[in-house]
């Protein structure tokens, strides 16, 4: 068990206030615990937590390119074999590190099955370069590159369920967390670092800059996108669905209507027809995950 009083992740760093990720990296850190080697790939995280000469990791930390963290890791954690050593390798990254630009390298580590876990940190965008859609941006959010306007109702691609994939590989322990539930996410951090293998945890990291809401409503945003069944929380052992956490379900537009990311399926007139269809998106997760209580 890990002292989770612990504070591996130091406060003082240049995140935006209410910022998702960086809420999710102290409790991913405190579930860790102090023994990890941390790698991050480019990305929000790492620009705001080491503008040389600072940083705000009070454990290793080594920064990767935007599509070798798996890699890096995978190298890491050979060499500690090597050496007899103990340490926990653990990498941290963002939804276009991750399911994007790093898929390759992410799918190579966990075919050879290294003894890492890696963790995505999911702000459902690229939010460091401008709020750029990624793999991870959900149906119909209005982007950068995906913008909503007379001829487009925002991203028309489907979420991808880099959990299922990587549960494919024959991972161990692949689980979904949110900031909003940290006792879940912590315990969940804990049980996949200490779990032989790679392991995978993708955690809701609700963006107050990317996504149009106060920073002081981020814990609220996320509770809703579990509460809608737009997210579930859930963990798979050895491929197999173990438990997923059950909700009174709410209509999605009381999690969509509180995003700037979604205004336009509300203004200037309401439009049933593509609420409906993110309605059935979250009609779908609640069967597949049997979440309804």
């Amino acid at each position: 068990m890990v002292d989770k009083s612990i504070e591996n992740f130091e406060c003082g760093h240049r995140a935006c206030g209410g910022c998702g990720a960086a809420t999710a990296v102290r409790m991913i850190l405190k579930g860790a615990g102090e023994d990890v080697i941390v790698v991050s790939p480019t990305g929000c995280l790492e620009v705001f937590t080491t503008p040389y000469p600072e940083t705000a990791w009070k454990v290793p930390w080594i920064h990767s390119l935007f599509e070798n963290a798996a890699a890096v890791a995978s190298g890491i954690e050979a060499s500690l074999k090597r050496q007899g050593r103990s340490e926990k390798v653990l990498v941290i990254g963002g939804d276009g590190a991750t399911v994007d630009i790093g898929m390759l390298c992410l799918s190579g580590a966990f075919e050879r099955n290294h003894d890492i876990t890696y963790i995505c940190y999911d702000n459902e965008a690229y939010m460091n370069t401008g709020i750029q859609r990624s793999g991870a941006t959900p149906f119909d959010a209005s982007t950068s590159t995906s913008p909503a306007g007379s001829c487009s109702m925002g991203n028309k691609h489907a979420k991808k369920d880099v959990p299922a994939i990587l549960a494919a590989h024959g991972s161990p322990y692949v689980a979904t967390a949110s900031l909003s539930y940290p006792t879940d996410l912590m315990k969940k951090v804990e049980t996949a670092v200490n779990t032989p293998g790679a392991t995978y945890i993708q955690i809701h990291a609700p963006c107050c800059t990317g996504w149009g809401f106060e920073g002081d409503q981020t814990v609220a945003v996320g509770k809703l996108a579990i509460e809608t069944g737009l997210w579930v929380n859930y963990e798979m052992v050895d491929g197999v669905l173990r438990k997923a956490k059950k909700v009174k379900r709410k209509p999605v537009e009381e999690y969509l209507s509180v995003q700037k990311r979604f205004r336009h399926l509300f203004k200037p007139k309401r439009n049933e027809e593509e609420i409906a269809k993110i309605q059935a998106i979250a009609d779908a997760n609640a069967a597949k995950f049997g979440i309804d209580i």
